[in-house]
């Protein structure tokens, strides 16, 4: 089972539990009581194998969201107050990213020792001791790191690394020991930390989505299976759990549905637990595109610049029922695609004549996540220059819809909508309605971030529901340094430390010992830092800068 999970030579698909009988040759894993990740050989899949199954069982695939801040949030002002004095005792802190470097001063505690309960490295996977209930990876607790500080070759004790340095960071903004001399402190270091590393998504689930292989991206199950993982030390430990999400996609309906989320909202309602998750760095990259059909039977054009490096890539366009959209495509060479009609389950293979480009075509009628119309495009080889498209409402309603290009690093910049929206950007899984979806402001300039994402969801739910610092944080980094981060990832990892604040305060010292993670985001919006010329909420600041002692202000007065 472990090799299945693992091997490249099986694609990972995710289905409901009542679903399994249809897949009675499969072999499966349980990742939650209502979804299992299906795993088929590669050999039996191709490009159009999306249309003969829903877009919805292929799992996501998620790129990382980030590239003065402790007094802005007021958190100084809780922790310098005997009354309060919450530096996240007794509280753990769930990291499911690229790892973290456990040799690193900021993850030591007062007595030496490590401040890591244990990781879960995914990508280990040679015969080692996989976390009981999980059929991959290893684990490493406490006393193997700690024995791994003292050895002169702590990697051959505990060969888990972050070789990239995000997931290192994150821990460190959340819970790092305080640095003086580097200007740095964790919001709460007196927290512990368990953490997922995630293993990259396979090349088949990539190829099948027109990913280029190159990309560093993680797959949705996997990030479930982590998520699980955290949730599972934290109830042996019967401790608070503050888990940091910094990580999203833009291979979405962006309307809060989907696997994923319903994850996340049960995750967020349980007790004791958290999730703050990163709204995404997507308002500047010109990588949405809102559009309205028209009455007439003439086409709504959009156009996209398709720059020379970006070979493979997708583009997913979503209609609200009950309308229906065909879509007409023009190449750069000038060579034209005639309407294409939503279907059922229809995979159209198109080979340009004038170039090297390959493109699927999947319009289909209804999504079934969402109930939506779904137009996914796949492109392989590519040729530069400026695509056109042209959307028609088939009864000749107006109506609207939105389209978007992959999001992070698996595009370059040149890559990008003629006539782009900034709004409508939150990357998925930020979009789900129950967890706290962060966005990023400048804690010198107090504006907000110009690579922050804006809101709303696709079908008009508040999010971001807040603003934290995620310009230039101080962060630890590889090799025992430190340096500077900004991102909506760092913002959510800000978050997660006042959230750990929180429960120390709720839970380990008795205030209110029902709350979860809904509960801390009602009290943190009730909390916020609000100014009297703007409305709120609104899509860029939601409902204004988080403020931790204005969340205990209004607790106490």
């Amino acid at each position: 089972m472990a090799n299945e999970i693992v091997s490249e030579d099986y694609i990972d698909l995710i289905i409901d539990n009542e679903s399994l009988p249809l897949f009675d040759d499969a072999s499966f894993t349980y990742i939650t009581f209502v979804n299992s990740v299906v795993h088929l050989p590669k050999s039996s899949i191709n490009k159009c194998s999306l249309g003969k199954y829903p877009f919805s069982i292929f799992p996501t695939l998620y790129t990382l969201e980030s590239t003065i801040s402790l007094e802005k949030s007021g958190i100084q002002q809780i922790q310098l107050n005997p009354n309060f004095n919450l530096y996240g005792h007794g509280v753990l802190i769930g990291i499911v990213d690229t790892g973290i470097d456990y040799q690193h001063e900021a993850f030591l505690g007062r007595d030496g020792t490590t401040k890591i309960v244990s990781i879960w490295d995914q990508t280990i996977n040679n015969g080692a001791s996989p976390p009981e209930g999980f059929p991959f990876g290893t684990e490493y607790k406490k006393e193997q790191i700690d024995a791994a500080l003292k050895s002169p070759d702590p990697l051959s004790i505990v060969p888990s690394k972050d070789e990239i340095g995000h997931g290192t960071m994150l821990a460190g903004i959340i819970a790092g020991t305080p640095k003086v001399s580097a200007d740095f402190s964790g919001v709460v270091p007196d927290a512990e930390i368990v953490v997922t590393k995630l293993k990259p998504a396979k090349l088949i689930n990539k190829q099948i989505l027109s990913v280029a292989a190159d990309k560093l991206c993680y797959e949705e199950s996997d990030i479930i299976f982590g998520i699980n993982y955290l949730m599972s030390v934290a109830k042996s430990l019967n401790r608070p759990l503050a888990i940091c999400i910094a990580m999203g996609t833009n291979q979405s309906g962006h309307d809060g549905y989907g696997t994923f989320s319903r994850f996340l909202n049960y995750a967020t309602r349980l007790s004791n637990t958290s999730v703050s998750i990163s709204a995404g760095n997507e308002g500047n990259t010109k990588r949405h595109y809102f559009g309205t059909t028209k009455t007439t039977n003439e086409v709504t054009e959009f156009e996209v610049n398709v720059g020379k490096d970006d070979k493979e890539f997708f583009i997913d366009l979503w209609q609200e029922v009950p309308y229906r959209v065909t879509i007409d495509i023009r190449s750069p060479t000038g060579e034209y695609i005639a309407p294409i009609y939503p279907s059922l389950n229809e995979c159209i293979e198109l080979n340009f004549i004038f170039e090297p480009t390959k493109l699927w075509v999947n319009n289909l009628i209804f999504d079934v996540e969402s109930g939506d119309q779904l137009i996914f495009l796949r492109f392989e080889n590519a040729q530069e220059g400026v695509w056109k498209f042209g959307i028609r409402n088939i009864e000749n309603i107006s109506s609207n819809f939105h389209v978007w290009l992959p999001s992070g690093d698996l595009i370059t910049n040149e890559t990008y909508f003629l006539n782009s929206n900034p709004d409508t950007t939150i990357t998925s899984p930020a979009n789900a309605p129950d967890p706290t979806a962060v966005t990023a402001y400048d804690p010198v300039t107090e504006g907000i971030a110009i690579f922050s994402s804006r809101g709303y969801t696709r079908v008009g739910l508040v999010k971001p529901d807040m603003a934290a610092p995620g310009v230039n944080l101080t962060c630890p980094t590889l090799n025992n340094s430190y340096g500077s981060v900004s991102g909506t990832g760092a913002a959510a990892a800000h978050t997660t430390g006042i959230m750990a604040m929180v429960f120390e305060w709720a839970i380990v010292e008795d205030n209110f010992t029902p709350i979860n993670g809904f509960i801390i985001k009602e009290l943190l919006i009730r909390g916020a830092k609000r100014y009297p010329n703007q409305t709120y909420p609104n899509n860029v600041w939601g409902y204004g800068k988080i403020d931790v002692y204005g969340l205990f202000k209004m607790l106490i007065v």
